[in-house]
């Protein structure tokens, strides 16, 4: 079960970050972890491609709190979305997630999600790219409304919502860990964890 920052400076395992998807999703495996909210400056580098930038910024979470927790496991995740090549940022207001879902409709946009795992105990880490194609559909306006008076998912990048009626928006989506739409690559961190000796597949004592 997930402990809020700050009580569990012991954990085995920490998320250094405060979105409550990525905290669902790590919930999923049933590790017990703590939440920590990095101090990471998520401006892109000049010349950075969106995927260079989500990657870095993962182990750059995952970093930022290693002082705090320094016999943890730290996972960082950040997730850039790219509409052949420009970076497509979290819409802040309505009036903004307009004007994205009108400009993406009908064209494919590649979700770069970025994790990493920091061993603080060993100053080693793990870090790991997954990409999701996802390509909408032809939008409607009145479709657009209805979706964000739903979801109102102005702190997502893309203005998309994958885990509640956003998945509506999408046509096709191609990649080889879902979860990563999401925000957290669960396929992916299984296997740095097991790199990292953290067997999730026990069987009961």
């Amino acid at each position: 079960m997930a402990s809020p920052a700050g009580r569990c400076r012991n954990a085995a395992a920490v998320l250094a970050s405060t979105s409550r998807y990525r905290r669902a999703l790590l919930a999923q495996l049933g590790l017990p972890f703590a939440v920590a909210s990095p101090a990471t400056d998520e401006t892109p580098l000049p010349g950075e491609t969106p995927a260079a930038t989500a990657l870095r910024l993962a182990d750059a979470k995952a970093r930022s709190v290693a002082a705090d927790f320094p016999d943890a496991l730290i996972i960082g995740s950040d997730q850039v979305a790219d509409c052949d090549g420009q970076l497509v940022g979290k819409p802040r207001d309505h009036r903004h997630a307009v004007a994205q879902l009108t400009a993406l409709s009908g064209r494919t946009v590649v979700f770069h999600t970025g994790v990493a795992l920091f061993d603080a105990a060993r100053g080693t880490g793990q870090t790991a790219m997954v990409d999701v194609r996802s390509t909408f559909r032809d939008l409607a306006p009145a479709e657009i409304e209805a979706y964000l008076r739903r979801d109102q998912p102005y702190d997502c990048a893309a203005s998309v919502k994958s885990d509640a009626l956003g998945i509506a928006l999408f046509v096709r989506i191609e990649s080889d860990d879902p979860t990563a739409l999401v925000g957290l690559p669960l396929i992916r961190l299984t296997d740095m964890l097991r790199a990292a000796g953290v067997a999730l597949l026990t069987p009961p004592a």
